[in-house]
């Protein structure tokens, strides 16, 4: 029995890194930089490279969680304003799909919510298994 509490607890660890993964690509997504064979690129700090969260089966049951980086990392983008934008007005913006990120944030709120709810069902069968047994 004790092996559901841990796969129960590797899918809340997964989760919890799925969500924080997922709010510092929103939170980073407007951080561009200077493409990489722009002139002046080494002079202003590159763009934000935003991150992925790959699950796998572990042996035993559970899940391993593992954080890659997204490729490609940057997209030009048109932003003549820029300080470090190259001679067509073009800079490195993070590869952020808000639309996606916002998918992995539910998902992860219901992983989360799955997986307490089985340690909580599992709670509660000790105490009705010690109940018995008194």
């Amino acid at each position: 029995m004790g092996s559901i509490l841990a796969i129960a607890n590797s899918g809340l660890s997964a989760a919890s890194l799925r969500l924080q993964v997922s709010a510092s690509n929103v939170a980073n997504a407007q951080d561009s930089g200077p493409l990489p064979d722009a002139p002046n690129a080494g002079a202003y700090p590159a763009a934000y490279t935003p991150q992925r969260v790959d699950q796998v089966v572990s042996a035993g049951g559970g899940t391993a969680a593992t954080v890659t980086n997204v490729s490609p990392s940057t997209v030009p983008t048109y932003d003549p304003t820029a300080p470090y934008a190259d001679q067509s007005g073009n800079v490195a913006s993070p590869n952020v799909d808000l639309a996606n990120e916002f998918v992995q944030q539910v998902v992860a709120r219901y992983a989360f919510a799955a997986n307490a709810k089985v340690i909580q069902v599992y709670s509660d069968m000790m105490k009705t298994l010690l109940d018995i047994k008194t």
